[in-house]
């Protein structure tokens, strides 16, 4: 069973135009980590919710994230850029149903 991790997010007003792009670098390099498929990273256009910014991936089976939410890749993007520059953030972990 697929495992789909999506998230919508927005920066910190800090955060310079320098640091965004170096954030998705380091966002879209995630998809290296074995077991990541079809990773999209995109910028929000409906004005019906507060969020600028989402992600998604996916994995072929709720083990497969669960090794990537746990790969010292991501735990390094977590730490270095994730948390010095996100505000605010949202996040859906959903398996398909049909």
């Amino acid at each position: 069973m697929s495992l789909r991790h999506a998230g919508i997010f927005n920066f910190k007003a800090t955060v310079s135009e320098s640091q965004k792009h170096e954030f998705f670098v380091a966002l879209k390099a995630l998809e290296e980590i074995n077991g990541v498929e079809k990773m999209e990273v995109s910028r929000q256009t409906s004005p019906k919710n507060k969020f600028k910014y989402g992600f998604s991936m996916e994995f072929a089976s709720p083990e497969m994230y669960q090794a990537y939410s746990i790969h010292p890749q991501h735990d390094a993007f977590v730490q270095e850029f994730f948390i010095p520059l996100v505000e605010d953030f949202m996040e859906i972990d959903t398996e398909q149903l049909m």
